[in-house]
C-alpha cells in the first residue's frame, strides 16, 4: 500500500484529493489526472478542455454549486452517501492554493471534506 504523501498533482479536478483515496492507495486507480477512462466525467472533460487544473480556476461560474456539470444529480448523490463535500474542497484551494491544499489533506488523512 502507498503512503500517502502531499502531492498538487493528486487533486481531482473535482477537488477530492486522490492521494489519500483508497483505491489510489492500492493501485488499482492511476488517479483523475491519469485515468483516461473517466472520460465519462464532465467535470474532468470541462477542466482539460480549458486547461484548469480545477473547478477553482473556473472563471466562468464563481460558485461551483452553480454549475451544471460539477453539481448534477450523481454528484450530489455520491456526495449524500460518502458524505462529502466537494464544495468546501474548492473552496479551500481558492482560498489556500493548491500545494497548502495537498499539505492540509494530506495531514489530516482526507480524500474530501465531509458534510
Amino acid at each position: 500500500m502507498k503512503e500517502i504523501v502531499a502531492d498538487a498533482n493528486l487533486i481531482a479536478f473535482c477537488g477530492l484529493y486522490c492521494g489519500a483515496c483508497r483505491r489510489y492507495l492500492l493501485d488499482k486507480c492511476p488517479g483523475c489526472r491519469e485515468n483516461e477512462k473517466a472520460s465519462w466525467c464532465g467535470v474532468r472533460s470541462c477542466c482539460l478542455e480549458n486547461n484548469w487544473n480545477s473547478c477553482a480556476d473556473c472563471e466562468t461560474v464563481s460558485n461551483v454549486s452553480d454549475c451544471k456539470k460539477y453539481n448534477n444529480f450523481m454528484a450530489r448523490l455520491f456526495g449524500f452517501i460518502f458524505r462529502s463535500n466537494r464544495a468546501a474542497c474548492i473552496a479551500l484551494i481558492k482560498e489556500k492554493g493548491y500545494e497548502d491544499y495537498a499539505r492540509y489533506m494530506t495531514e489530516n488523512k482526507l480524500q474530501s471534506i465531509k458534510r
